[in-house]
Formats: C-alpha cells, sequence, structure tokens
C-alpha cells in the first residue's frame, strides 16, 4: 500500500532534532535551517537528503520509483521519489537515512537500542 504524507510524519516528526515547517504551501522537515525531507505541494512526491554521487545509480536502478530534482537542485544532496510507489519499510528507511546526512553522528542510534 502506498505511503502518505501522514505515514512518512509518523517518522519524521519524532526524529530528534527535526522539525516540519510550510514553505510556499510546501511541507518540508528540517534540523536547523538545513531541510533534509519535502514534499511536493500534492504531497505525491517526497525529496530527501541522499549523496549526490549516489543518487545518478539509484535512479538508473528504479526510474519508477526514483528521479532527479531540477535542475537549479541538482548541487544539493537530494534526489525524489514518487510516494505512489513507496512502501511503509522503504519510506522509513529513505526517511532514516536522510536523517543520519544531516545531523551529529551521536544522534545515528535514535531510536536507542539495548
Amino acid at each position: 500500500m502506498p505511503v502518505t504524507i501522514d505515514d512518512v510524519r509518523a517518522v519524521a516528526d519524532g526524529l530528534p532534532r527535526s522539525y516540519e515547517v510550510l514553505v510556499r504551501d510546501r511541507v518540508k522537515f528540517r534540523v536547523g535551517s538545513i531541510v533534509w525531507l519535502a514534499f511536493n505541494q500534492e504531497e505525491t512526491e517526497m525529496g530527501f537528503a541522499f549523496p549526490k554521487e549516489e543518487r545518478a545509480a539509484l535512479v538508473a536502478s528504479e526510474p519508477e520509483v526514483f528521479f532527479l530534482p531540477r535542475e537549479s537542485d541538482l548541487r544539493f544532496n537530494w534526489v525524489e521519489s514518487r510516494m505512489g510507489a513507496l512502501d511503509e519499510e522503504r519510506m522509513r528507511e529513505l526517511v532514516l537515512d536522510a536523517w543520519r546526512m544531516v545531523v551529529p553522528k551521536k544522534l545515528w542510534d535514535w531510536p536507542a537500542t539495548d
């Protein structure tokens, strides 16, 4: 079943230092001033922090799921995805990996494990 923005919020809202903002009618998540997760206005596409050097391979491996950001955003560590092509497990993995790109390593083990 495809994920919704509410499914993503359930993961992103609880992450340390992450907060949600609304910019030009678009939901974005930030850590400090860094946007690490964002949605288009229709909430059908999710962009997220992702290593520039790995994104071409990701897009090429699953073009039905992932695509490059617009040309003006190619300078950023960023890739886009189609929400309808993601299941909850995959979304959770992408969200946590994107968040880990922008927080100190000491927070990476969230949630704390015993």
